[in-house]
Order: structure tokens, then C-alpha cells, then sequence
């Protein structure tokens, strides 16, 4: 019997790590909490939603489900690059006002499932970062360079 995604992201917790999923977003590597994953897939065909947040410019149709797609590029203010082979959206169910909401966010590329230690956590610097304090959980070492654990839940508020 296979465990979900939540399961076997609580069982690293358990043992002192944080399975997650490992993205590309621009020159950026971003670690997502395995957890929130739902699924991966090929980019599809966007609907524009006029008024909206430029972060959340329209939603996708996932197998019947509308979704909102997130575009982490505008929300941190990076150029949005051309999308290619390796362009992906993410589906994650994170939790907002207290309610279970599916989102779909752009990924340039998705790396790998793994995990990361708690040993590797860093503190996150005041200064020098892309990214406003309050939308990082905290920096982790991974393969010798460092990546972005995002609060997915304010960053999407």
C-alpha cells in the first residue's frame, strides 16, 4: 500500500526532515512542502480573469476542476520567462481562510522529489532577497546552494 503525499511528508517531518518538491523559478530554486503537491502537470491553455491580482491572472481547466493560476514570477517582480519543454504547473491544495483551495502555480522547471534536514535550516537574511521576509518559511542547503522554502498561505493571500 503507497503512502499520499501528505502521509509520507508528515513520516519525514517525524524523522527530523521536510520531504519537498524542488522548482525552478527563474534563477531561483524554490523547495515547495511536498505536502501541498497535488499534482504536476503540462501547462494548459489560460483563461484571463479581467480585474484580477496580476500575481493570479486567470484560471485553468483541470480535468473539469476551474482552478486559479498563480504566476509567482509577477509576485516577486521576475521577469517571466518563454515557456518551454520544461515549463510545468504545479497544483497545490494549501489552505486559505481556514477553507482547502486548490491553486495551480507556474513552475519554469520541476527538479526532483526529495528531501531536506532540519539540520540545513537556515536564517532568513533581512536583505539581499527577491522575496518580502513574511513570504519565506525559511532558506534550506540543498546540493551545495541554498533554496527558498515558501509560505505558500501568504503568499497567496
Amino acid at each position: 500500500m503507497s503512502q499520499t503525499n501528505t502521509e509520507a511528508a508528515e513520516a519525514a517531518r517525524a524523522a527530523g526532515q521536510m520531504q519537498v518538491v524542488m522548482l525552478g523559478l527563474g534563477e531561483e530554486t524554490v523547495a515547495l512542502d511536498a505536502g501541498l503537491v497535488r499534482e504536476i502537470i503540462d501547462p494548459v491553455p489560460i483563461t484571463a480573469v479581467p480585474g484580477a491580482r496580476p500575481f493570479l491572472p486567470g484560471i485553468i481547466n483541470v480535468r473539469g476542476n476551474v482552478i486559479p493560476l498563480a504566476d509567482l514570477h509577477a509576485r516577486f517582480g521576475m521577469a517571466r520567462p518563454d515557456t518551454t519543454s520544461d515549463t510545468r504547473i504545479v497544483v497545490l491544495e494549501v489552505e486559505l481562510d481556514g477553507d482547502p483551495v486548490l491553486v495551480g502555480v507556474v513552475a519554469d522547471k520541476v527538479h526532483e522529489v526529495t528531501e531536506l534536514s532540519h539540520a540545513d535550516v537556515q536564517q532568513t537574511p533581512r536583505v539581499g532577497m527577491h522575496w518580502r521576509p513574511e513570504f519565506v518559511r525559511f532558506i534550506a542547503k540543498w546540493n551545495e546552494a541554498f533554496v527558498i522554502v515558501p509560505n505558500m498561505q501568504r503568499i497567496l493571500n
